[in-house]
């Protein structure tokens, strides 16, 4: 497996546990500036490389009527100021191709949102910067169909692959995570990632739903991933969860957060532990 590197983050067989983590959508300078400061003392005690993620756009909403974010120039440039003022990297969604290059330059990471994860030109535009690229994979797709996407990116002379799992389609508006899918994706040769956080999101109910996601499932799906062997953990996180523009259902509780990593780190230690002991 290849070792993906971010700035000085080093995401891949061998090293720390990675944290992505952030409000799931730009609210304000604020909102962005107090999660990510928050997070950041936290990775830091627990010696987690840290990467901010909130997105300037969330296209996929279910009303056009429903909050959106600031937009490509609004929103970049609050991620800049926390990747200048924290000295963190920052990662956020594209959605399609002309968003590509003016990210790039300010994004350390893009991201292709699950529902494009197959959209060609987008992920060729995306590859073509040369910035790290983490491919969601698509609620519809089989984790043996991600090779598909890498053979693009690769085509492009770029290696700077995350795999993100976050969830398959069960029924029409249940998510499930299937275990295997993490070797399978692993099996590919670029770090993988689970996202506890959209793996219980509740389809076809709105995020501010109360029952529009089960966010009680996501320390239990966070062990079981890391158990089963994950490089890095996507969670979005907020202050006040009920007050969110955006996955208000779904995200973790900021002040709830310190104590799930603690247990996603120790799970990573103790499997990393026995793998080396006892391979099986």
């Amino acid at each position: 497996m290849k070792t993906i590197e971010i700035g000085n983050i080093k995401i891949g067989p061998g090293e720390p546990l990675a944290l992505i983590a952030g409000p799931c959508v730009i609210e304000s300078e604020d909102i962005v500036l107090q999660t990510a400061e928050k997070v950041k003392q936290i990775a830091d005690r627990l010696d987690m490389p840290y990467i901010l993620k909130s997105s300037y756009r969330k296209d996929n909403r279910s009303s056009a009527k429903t909050y959106q974010g600031p937009g490509l120039e609004n929103g970049l440039k609050i991620l800049e100021k926390a990747r200048n003022e924290l000295g963190i990297p920052v990662l956020s969604d594209i959605h399609n191709e002309h968003e590509a290059a003016p990210a790039a330059e300010v994004l350390d990471v893009l991201q292709i949102p699950a529902y494009l994860s197959m959209q060609t030109s987008l992920t060729l535009a995306a590859a073509r910067t040369g910035k790290a690229i983490n491919i969601k994979k698509g609620q519809f797709l089989d984790p043996h169909d991600m090779k598909n996407v890498i053979q693009k990116i690769e085509g492009e002379n770029n290696q700077n692959i995350l795999l993100t799992e976050r969830g398959s389609f069960f029924g029409y508006h249940n998510l499930v995570v299937d275990y295997r899918s993490l070797s399978i994706m692993r099996s590919l040769g670029y770090p993988v990632v689970i996202d506890p956080t959209h793996s219980i999101r509740v389809y076809g109910i709105s995020s501010s739903d109360p029952a529009g996601g089960n966010p009680e499932f996501v320390p239990a799906l966070s062990r079981a991933a890391i158990a089963a062997g994950c490089e890095a953990i996507f969670i979005e996180t907020h202050p006040n969860c009920s007050e969110a523009l955006c996955d208000a259902a779904s995200m973790w509780p900021l002040d709830k957060l310190e104590n799930l990593l603690i247990q996603v780190k120790r799970m990573d230690d103790l499997r990393k532990e026995l793998e080396e002991k006892y391979p099986a």
